[in-house]
C-alpha cells in the first residue's frame, strides 16, 4: 500500500500552504529553534526568533563527573531531552571515558531524541510509546524486578527560573515503583534578559505576531517575566508542544488554543499549528514541468 508522505513539496507556492503569511514566535532555545523554524517554514509560515531560555554547559561538573566515573553502577540511564544526551556524551569525551562503558547500561530516550542517542553510542533500549515522562514510567513499570534497579537521570540545572515540575514529578513517580534514582545536573537552563527583545515584544503587543509557540514550560516561565501582563499578548494565539507544556501553561494563566497531539517531533508541532488555520488543507503537487 502506498503511504502518503507528510513532507511538503518545497516547490509548492507559499500561497497554497496553510501558514502563508502567518508570523510564528519561536521561544525555544537556539539548538531547538532552528529545527522548529524549519518545520514552520515548510508549512509556509514566517518564524520570528525570540528564545526565552538558553541551554548551555555546566559551570561545575563535580556531580556529573562523579556519576560518569561510576557509570557501571547504574542499570538504566534515562534521558529526558536531547540537550541532556549531548551534554552527557560531550563530558564523557572530555574525560576520555570510552563509550563502551554505557553498553552495560540500559538506555532510554524520548521520541526523536533516540536518533541523537544512537548517533553518540549506537544503542537505545527503550523508546516509550508516549514520548513523555509518563511514558517512561509506564514502560519501566512493566519490567520485572524494576524495583531492584538503579536509574541515573541526567537533568538540567535550572537557573533564574522556577524549576518546571516535569523532572521532579518523573523522579517521584519512579521512586513510587521502588526504583533507586540518582539525578545529576548535566546542563544549564536559564532565562534570558528581556532587554534584548524590544522589537519582538513590540510586535507581540501590536498583535502582529499570530502565534506564540512554546515547546517547554521553562520557555513559558521566562516569557512571562518579559511581559507586563496578559494584555501584552492577548492578540496572539498560544500553541504548546504536547499536553504537559499545555497543562503547565494553563496553570500559569495562559489560554492555550493549539496543542500538538504528535509531540515526538517538531514536525507534529508545526502540523498542529497549520491544522488550526485550515483543517481542509491538502498538499497538491505541482504539475510536472514541460521541457
Amino acid at each position: 500500500m502506498h503511504t502518503q508522505s507528510r513532507e511538503i513539496n518545497l516547490l509548492t507556492p507559499s500561497s497554497k500552504l496553510p501558514l502563508d503569511g502567518k508570523r510564528i514566535l519561536v521561544t525555544a532555545p537556539r539548538n531547538y529553534a532552528y529545527r522548529l523554524s524549519e518545520q514552520i517554514i515548510k508549512q509556509g509560515g514566517l518564524p520570528i526568533f525570540m528564545p526565552t531560555i538558553e541551554t548551555c554547559y555546566l559551570s561545575n561538573y563535580n556531580q556529573l563527573d562523579a556519576a560518569l566515573n561510576h557509570i557501571d553502577e547504574f542499570d538504566w540511564i534515562v534521558f529526558t531531552s536531547r540537550n541532556g544526551i549531548t551534554a552527557f556524551f560531550h563530558r564523557m569525551n572530555d574525560l576520555n571515558i570510552p563509550i563502551s562503558v554505557v553498553q552495560k547500561c540500559h538506555l532510554c530516550a524520548l521520541g526523536k531524541d533516540a536518533e541523537s542517542l544512537l548517533a553518540f553510542c549506537g544503542k537505545v533500549d527503550l523508546i516509550p510509546t508516549e514520548p513523555s515522562p509518563a511514558g517512561i514510567v509506564a514502560e519501566l513499570a512493566k519490567l520485572p524486578q524494576i524495583q531492584e534497579k538503579k536509574v541515573l537521570i541526567p537533568a538540567p540545572e535550572v537557573v533564574g527560573l522556577p524549576e518546571p515540575d516535569v523532572v521532579p514529578n518523573l523522579i517521584t513517580d519512579l521512586q513510587k515503583l521502588g526504583i533507586e534514582i540518582t539525578r545529576v545536573p548535566t546542563y544549564i537552563t536559564q532565562g534570558l534578559d528581556k532587554s534584548i527583545y524590544g522589537v519582538e515584544l513590540n510586535l507581540i503587543r501590536q498583535g502582529i505576531i499570530n502565534v506564540i509557540a512554546f515547546s517547554s514550560t521553562a520557555e513559558v516561565e521566562s516569557f512571562l517575566t518579559m511581559v507586563n501582563s496578559q494584555s501584552d499578548y492577548q492578540g496572539c494565539i498560544i500553541a504548546c508542544f504536547g499536553p504537559y507544556t499545555t497543562a503547565n501553561a494553563q496553570k500559569l494563566g495562559m489560554n492555550v488554543s493549539i496543542v500538538s497531539k504528535d509531540y515526538s517531533s517538531f514536525q507534529g508541532f508545526a502540523e498542529a499549528i497549520a491544522a488550526f488555520f485550515t483543517l481542509t488543507f491538502s498538499s497538491h503537487q505541482l504539475p510536472q514541468d514541460i521541457d
